[in-house]
């Protein structure tokens, strides 16, 4: 958002609620539908924004 200029007050004008944000902010999850609206709002790509790590409370279900 700094390398483009944008800031959470054009988020919400864009359609990203205060509460989707706050979310965002406590590194909570968000829909594909959300996505989409910020990679509109910042020009960029999925991967820009998005970052997969692993989940320690899911690890030991996959071994």
């Amino acid at each position: 958002m700094r390398e483009k200029c944008i800031t959470q007050y054009e988020l919400l004008h864009r359609g990203i609620d205060n509460r989707t944000l706050d979310t965002l902010r406590k590194n909570g999850n968000m829909t594909l539908y959300t996505l989409e609206k910020i990679c509109k709002a910042l020009d960029c790509n999925p991967e820009e924004v998005v970052e997969f790590t692993e989940d320690e409370d899911n690890t030991s279900e996959r071994e």
